[in-house]
């Protein structure tokens, strides 16, 4: 006796259901955290890198013409026939040292009150041309105009002019202070005292001059910066002769 057994698939067929309404909704939430998320993060890098940029820019300017100042600041004193101040031809025939005119290195009130550090630089090219006196041409200087947030800088003739830009940084202070000291320059011949007697020997006058700019973004006034440097000034004031 056969047994025979049949088996027959039976497909059940279940309905198929979409997103809820409710599902949709927490994930339409959800993405919109992770964007708000993403958003906040894209949003402060950019404003870190603005702000890294003009901290950088205002560091440059400022850098930049505290560098102005120091550069021709060691200038300052220049005289074309520098050596009459120490041996000139004159001097071998009775006559004297001739005195550097444009040795002094002054702060003056200027415009306002305002404190102007004045110097002055020969511009003669020649021994013919030098006159040792300060003319018009060979005046220069260095202030801060507070009421345009500016440093400014007298070139001659030319007068004041801005040496930083005001639509970028805003000049909150500046700083320059000068330091003297005094040297004994020997002589070779005693002075009428004696060999211990020093007070005829001439005073070489050492001249350093501390600079400090402090400035504030216009964009951002929380970005503030300061620069601070120092300049030796190379051409000593010398006061005095040695005895003839």
């Amino acid at each position: 006796m056969r047994l025979t057994f049949s088996f027959r698939r039976i497909l059940v067929h279940r309905p198929q259901y979409g997103l809820s309404i409710v599902e949709l909704l927490v994930g339409i939430t959800i993405g919109l955290f992770v964007l708000a998320g993403a958003t906040a993060l894209v949003s402060g890098q950019l404003s870190d890198n603005r702000r890294l940029l003009l901290e950088t820019q205002i560091n440059q300017d400022l850098r930049a013409a505290a560098d102005i100042i120091s550069r021709d600041l060691r200038r300052a004193g220049y005289y074309y026939t520098a050596a009459n101040s120490v041996w000139p031809k004159s001097v071998a025939f009775g006559g004297t040292a001739v005195e550097n005119a444009y040795q002094i290195v002054s702060i003056t009130a200027g415009a306002g009150g305002r404190p102007e550090l004045n110097y002055a630089i020969s511009s003669a090219k020649t021994d013919a041309a030098e006159n040792n006196i300060v003319d018009s041409d060979e005046q220069f200087g260095f202030a801060w105009d507070s009421a345009a947030g500016t440093i400014v800088m007298k070139i001659g003739n030319s007068g004041w002019q801005a040496l930083t830009d005001s639509n970028v940084v805003n000049i909150t202070n500046v700083s320059l202070t000068p330091t003297e000291h005094l040297i004994l320059v020997p002589c070779v011949r005693p002075c009428p005292g004696g060999p211990s007697d020093t007070t005829c020997w001439p005073r070489q006058k050492v001249r350093h001059i501390a600079v400090l700019v402090t400035g504030r973004a216009v964009h951002d006034a929380s970005v503030v910066r300061s620069v601070k440097t120092g300049v030796r000034v190379r051409n000593d004031s010398l006061t005095g002769a040695c005895p003839v």
